[in-house]
């Protein structure tokens, strides 16, 4: 299988855990962490559910893998996120020695692998991790703005609810 279609498989992946997060009610974003083409962990966005706003996905997959391996380093590891990470998870990724990033949907706002800063690519930091770009892109990011749709959508009609009650 090539590294495109190998890749391809693996985002769809990333993306069923990110449906687990958005039935929570949380932004949509999945991630699973694969290490010689195999699953060794997997996470989905919880910061809402858990109240921590670390609860990101690759940070839950990151710490899953870490207890898989037995080890706080995760040598030849890919992680795959439905989004660019932020600059908190970036730094998770060069601390735990990811190998290679493959993300799907960019990140104008926060992304901290090329959108706004490239912090994994940062030739000042004592490790740098493979990006790939783009991939299921916009599946990825179709998923995002359907869920703030929706959001927007219901907050709307709570509010029209409200304004009908008072009148």
């Amino acid at each position: 299988m090539s590294e495109q279609l190998n890749d391809q498989y693996w985002m769809a992946q990333a993306l069923e855990y990110a449906k687990k997060a958005e039935q929570l009610n949380e932004i949509p974003v999945g991630a699973v962490l694969v290490k010689d083409n195999q699953l060794i962990a997997a996470g989905y966005n919880r910061s809402i559910t858990d109240n921590d706003p670390s609860a990101h996905a690759e940070m839950i997959a990151i710490r899953e893998g870490g207890k898989v391996v037995n080890n706080y380093r995760l040598i030849d590891c890919t992680l795959y996120v439905t989004l660019e990470p932020c600059s908190m998870c970036a730094g998770l990724l060069v601390h735990s020695r990811i190998q290679r990033l493959v993300f799907g949907a960019a990140d104008e706002k926060t992304g901290s692998a090329g959108s706004i800063m490239n912090l994994l690519q940062d030739p000042r930091l004592n490790h740098q991790v493979e990006v790939e770009a783009g991939i299921l892109g916009e599946l990825c990011g179709q998923t995002i703005s359907d869920f703030f749709k929706r959001r927007r959508q219901e907050i709307k009609a709570a509010k029209k609810a409200l304004r009908d009650l008072k009148a």
